[in-house]
Formats: C-alpha cells, structure tokens, sequence
C-alpha cells in the first residue's frame, strides 16, 4: 500500500498540480495587491473616494451603530456594500487574469508556429531536383 501511494504521490500529474496549486496561491497574492492597492485606490479617486464597503442594512432592532463592524457585533447585517466591493474586486480579478492567460497562449502560439516552422524544411522543387539528378548523372559518366 505505501509502495502504491509513493507511486500515486510522485506520479508527474500530483506534482505538476501542486505546483500549479503553490504558484496559483502566490499568483492569487500578486492579483489581490493589484486590484486593493492600485486599482481600487484609482476606482475610489475617479468616483469621489466613494467606497461602499461600510454600507448595510440593519436587520435587527439591536443594531445601531454606524460602521459595519460595531453593527455586525450588535445583531444581523445585511452588508450590500462590502458584497458590491467584492463583486468589483472579482470582476478586475477576472480580467487580469483573463488578459495574462490571453498574453500566454499568445506566446504559446508563437512559439507552436515556431517550431512548426523550424520543423518544416523548405521542399525542394522538382526542376531543381531534376537538374540535380542531370548533375550527379553527369558526374558519374565523367568518373568512368
């Protein structure tokens, strides 16, 4: 049995994955400081430093307090601001991400056409081999 899980574990495909796991979380990290430190900060600027995290509903008698914080410790909140922050932050997410994979099978496709190219030798055309064969031909009777 362990023999059978070292083989799973170290399979090609288990590694490649975590990797991909690993790197994505960092990638993840990366994408989250882009959109909350220079896009979001550019978004607040251009609508007046609106930002609708801070904004609920109450639903509860209990809750009285202004910030979203203080009410969520006073009763339910029906935060409708922090889920439209979020929604944007997902929708830059979503297109930086979508513009680097875009950017990646770009460069994946140019490198296919490439090495496709490199891969295909220019065929030569038959006068040309023609005149070869003539050529050799000729050799050969010149040798005799």
């Amino acid at each position: 049995m362990w023999q059978e899980f070292k083989q799973f574990a170290l399979r090609g495909n288990v590694v490649d994955l975590a990797i991909g796991v690993i790197i994505g979380a960092a990638f993840g990290k990366i994408v989250e400081s882009l959109v909350g430190d220079i896009f979001m900060p550019i978004i607040g600027a251009i609508s007046g430093g609106l930002d609708f995290s801070s904004h609920f509903i109450p639903l509860s008698g209990n809750v009285t307090a202004q910030s979203l914080a203080e009410a969520k410790t006073q009763g339910a909140v029906l935060a409708w601001g922090n889920f439209i922050t979020v929604a944007i932050n997902f929708f830059i997410i979503a297109c930086v991400l979508f513009l680097v994979v875009k950017g990646i099978n770009q460069m994946q496709r140019a490198a296919d056409a490439k090495a496709e190219a490199a891969k295909k030798a220019p065929e030569i055309p038959a006068d040309v081999k023609l005149l070869g064969e003539i050529r050799d031909l000729l050799k050969d009777r010149r040798t005799m």
